[in-house]
């Protein structure tokens, strides 16, 4: 695209063709007052007044819609365009509450602004005015009608950036509002609570329920931190006054979200401040807990920890680090287990949710890590959705594979059991059966070889092991393949002509790939099909998984596994065990450590007898929670540091209370390796501490000095230690953060990996063969089961379950069940329901839906109430020792009580 110079109130400036006035403007400082443009929208020229003069235009012109040209001059002050904005300011306040002392927009209210600037005090204009009831059906906000400018912004943010389409400009004339379709209260509608129509109002007419009374806006602090829920990363501002927050925004520039936030982001802050909040030490005396002194719990932690540790070897002790605290919390976590216990026996929530991606990306490519970034998504030509229903697990990368339809025509391919939202979106939908996914990989790639859609010149150039494997997959033909998965063979075909002809496809999974039994070989399909199509080394290609939670990734980066120190270097490397020997003036363990459900196991027999437990749940989150909770119960010694008392906590002997991600410093690395800074917003309630304080006060405790001033001091010696975090410090995290590779205080940063190479050399091609899962449905047990969360709750609602506006949307877990089983089995919609398999019960509220498939029932783990994992397998892959979460045999019936 060329250059355009213009001269724009005297002074001479080139931009962009293309640009329009208001954007050439502001690029050398020059504000034009607006109400319905906004940054990252498509203009509107709606509210007219953003009107300059443009010399030998007729009419003063939208600065906002229209474009530059060359030579062009614009006047964007002259009393002739001041007229015309007093006299718009003037029409919409002739129908505006002036209630500015009252209105919680004071102070960022754009009409107030420029009525102000302008000197506009009141209108000349009089008659008749709307007043509208306040619809305040939405848990989180309101809608003030009166207060509405009809400016279009929440309108442009349903329709064209979250595609939900709830709202739009109904009635005409002087009746024309905003609202539902045939004028529904917003808790009738769809609308998924996701802000983003209140970040985007200039006016009061949508307000935040929590921040009313809250302060005024020029009181409110505001921090900018990184969002503690999934692993998109995204950028928040919080906004405090008097240590409590009182609502989070983000902003435009935010790098990975660019502004938009989802419910979680945006409203689920209030667990914060509640009363449930752990604020003192406990310990427990004849099975009840007591309040005690730091002093006095982390005495006894590190007596009992040591005796322990002498009477049975430090291998009788494991710990298990957590996704939800910071990179620097992890990485002195893990530090602690191996330095000061002296085992390896450590392990986090990955386990349950990645392990397989690690496994398996890194024997294909040689990292195991989202291969691409969150911003390329939208420029895909083709997107392959798998096992990640994206819209509910990660919203804010949703909206870039809706961008990439909606907006780029790329064509989108589902392939998951169940009829999850962005179907809608598809151009292709496989639904197989649960468990069948390499098989289906498998025939997709028996269709790109028989038909020549292979790319030989990236195979030849940067691969080996393709003749194997090409021999290998002459058995998955789609006829094959369709009796396995029940996906028709013409499909299969046609998605396999989609992303083999497509310059720029993308694959993008997450959990319903990963926990099974056969996790490993699944990622190792995805690769194969990326690398045989040359999908891989380029912009918005790649072979991309979803990190479930906050700092999965960076929990992975900084060795909170049994298996590697931090950067995935292993621990069973003499070279490499000596650098750290060196580092941490301490002999450590060779031989790899026990994994999540090794060590549930190993204290059944009797191996392990002590745990330390930081922000992990396992009595919620890991399968087959009855010898889950057995196994707890056994321990000679449980310490679990947390937020609140979880459900794991119950069982401990010490609590420890720590900070909220909102309470302290530090760093997160999201889904797509980037690291980004944590601010602290608050001071933690009570007595708690943020975890990296606790870990440094028990080590010390335990004889072994941690010493450290700042989470910035522990990051700079995870620098020295970690080659892929070789050049993150903290000056240089301001602005966006970086993507690891980054090796040294110079690298910019890795936007893409694999671009000439991969970090193994040659890719490989593996051998993935189909194999069932681990237990199928029988006549006993006749419905298969699989697991996965919603959008309105979190992991295993430690945090979701303490926000009141969450629990008014989804109080409850449920079980879909198809039409078609609901009735063979005498179940009606809403029914009580006893869910069995070979190793629990549970009962849960049924729902009758077309979301899954006959034989087929789905339910979320998130509730304690309806633990779904009492009934999961945790039979594991034999590679990643990921359990199979996935897929497990059950049975239905009604619950009598329910009568």
């Amino acid at each position: 695209m060329g250059k355009v110079s213009l001269m724009i109130d005297g002074r001479k400036v080139t931009v962009e063709e293309g640009m329009t006035i208001l954007e050439a403007a502001k690029s050398i400082g020059i504000e034009i007052p607006h109400l319905c443009y906004m940054e990252g929208l498509p203009p509107t020229g709606a509210c007219r007044l953003c009107v300059v003069e443009v010399e030998g235009a007729k009419t003063l012109v939208p600065s906002c819609s229209y474009p530059v040209s060359e030579g062009m001059v614009v006047w964007t002050n002259t009393e002739r365009v001041r007229k015309a904005r007093r006299l718009v300011i003037e029409l919409l306040i002739s129908d505006h509450p002036l209630d500015c002392m009252t209105c919680e927009k004071s102070g960022s209210c754009l009409l107030e602004k420029y009525a102000y600037e302008l000197g506009v005090s009141k209108s000349r204009f009089d008659g008749e005015r709307h007043s509208y009831p306040i619809d305040d059906t939405n848990p989180f906000f309101e809608r003030d009608y009166s207060k509405c400018v009809l400016c279009g912004r929440c309108v442009t943010v349903c329709q064209e950036v979250q595609y939900q389409g709830v709202i739009d400009f109904i009635y005409r004339g002087f009746r024309t509002k905003i609202g539902a379709e045939f004028d529904k209260p917003l808790g009738e509608t769809d609308c998924v609570s996701c802000g983003n129509c209140v970040l985007v109002c200039p006016v009061g007419a949508l307000i935040e329920k929590g921040r009313k009374r809250m302060g005024r806006e020029w009181e409110l602090e505001k921090i900018e931190t990184t969002c503690p829920y999934c692993g998109c990363g995204c950028s928040l501002t919080i906004h405090v006054k008097d240590n409590r927050i009182v609502k989070v925004t983000s902003r435009s520039e935010g790098t990975v979200n660019q502004g938009w936030l989802c419910v979680k982001g945006k409203f689920a802050f209030e667990f914060t401040h509640h009363p449930d909040r752990l604020t003192k030490p406990l310990i427990k005396e004849n099975g009840r807990f007591r309040e005690a002194s730091w002093n006095e719990a982390l005495s006894l932690v590190a007596k009992k920890l040591g005796e322990l540790k002498e009477k049975y070897g430090p291998d009788s002790i494991a710990g298990l680090s957590s996704a939800k605290c910071t990179n620097e919390e992890n990485y002195l976590f893990q530090k602690f287990m191996r330095a000061v216990v002296g085992t390896n026996n450590v392990d986090h929530c990955a386990r349950l949710c990645h392990a397989s991606t690690v496994a398996g990306l890194a024997r294909a490519f040689g990292s195991g890590a989202m291969t691409n970034s969150i911003d390329e998504i939208a420029d895909a030509e083709c997107i392959l959705v798998t096992g990640s229903n994206t819209t509910e697990n990660h919203p804010i990368i949703a909206l870039r594979i809706k961008e990439a339809v909606m907006k780029n025509g790329a064509k989108l391919i589902v392939a998951d059991p169940r009829k999850i939202e962005l179907v809608s979106f598809a151009t292709l939908w496989l639904r197989q059966r649960p468990g069948t996914d390499v098989a289906l990989f498998n025939g997709m790639m028996n269709v790109i070889i028989s038909e020549e859609l292979h790319n030989e010149e990236f195979i030849e150039a940067r691969t080996e092991g393709f003749e194997l494997f090409r021999d290998f997959i002459k058995d998955y033909t789609p006829e094959a393949v369709e009796r396995i998965t029940g996906v028709p063979a013409e499909r299969i075909i046609e998605a396999a002509r989609i992303y083999a002809k497509a310059r720029r496809s993308s694959i993008i999974y997450s959990m319903g790939i990963t926990q099974h039994t056969t996790g490993t070989d699944n990622v190792l399909a995805l690769a194969n099909l990326a690398m045989l199509t040359g999908n891989v080394g380029r912009e918005s290609t790649g072979v991309n998984p979803l990190r479930g939670q906050n700092n999965v990734q960076g929990a992975c980066d900084l060795g909170a596994l049994p298996n590697v120190f931090p950067g995935y270097q292993r621990v069973d490397d003499p070279e490499v065990r000596a650098k750290f020997e060196r580092a941490w003036g301490v002999d450590l363990p060779s031989e790899p450590g026990l994994t999540v459900v090794e060590m549930m196991h190993a204290v059944e027999e009797g191996k392990i007898k002590a745990m330390y437990i930081m922000g992990e749940n396992p009595a919620l989150s890991d399968p087959n929670l009855n010898r889950t909770r057995k196994a707890l119960q056994k321990l000679d010694f449980l310490v679990v540091q947390d937020i609140f008392l979880t459900e794991t906590a119950e069982y401990a002997d010490v609590v420890l209370p720590a900070a909220s991600a909102f309470e302290k410093d530090g760093t997160f690395t999201n889904t797509e390796r980037r690291i980004q800074r944590v601010r602290k917003a608050i001071d933690p309630p009570g007595e708690a501490m943020e975890d990296w304080r606790i870990i440094c006060e028990l080590a010390r405790e335990m004889g072994y000095e941690m010493d450290y001033d700042s989470p910035a001091e522990i990051m700079a010696e995870i620098a020295l230690l970690t080659p892929i975090y070789g050049g993150i410090f903290y000056d240089r995290l301001e602005k966006g953060g970086l993507q690891w590779p980054c090796t040294d205080r110079t690298h910019p940063g890795t936007k893409f990996l694999h671009k000439d190479k991969f970090s193994r050399g040659l890719g490989k091609f593996h051998i993935t063969p189909f194999r069932p899962a681990d237990e199928l449905p029988d006549d006993e047990y006749p419905l298969l089961l699989t697991t996965g969360r919603v959008l309105y709750h979190w992991h295993t609602r430690t945090m979701t379950s303490r926000v009141k506006g969450l629990n008014e949307i989804y109080p409850e877990g449920v079980v879909q069940i198809s039409s078609e089983d609901a009735e063979e089995l005498g179940i009606k919609d809403g029914q009580l329901v006893r869910v069995r398999s070979r190793r629990g019960e549970v009962t849960a509220r049924a729902s009758v839906t077309d979301v899954v498939s006959k034989g087929v029932v789905f339910m979320t783990f998130h509730f304690r109430e309806s633990a779904a994992n009492l009934l999961t397998n945790d039979a594991l892959d034999p590679i990643a020792k990921i359990p199979e979460l996935k897929v497990c045999a059950v049975k239905i019936e009604p619950e009598m009580r329910d009568g």
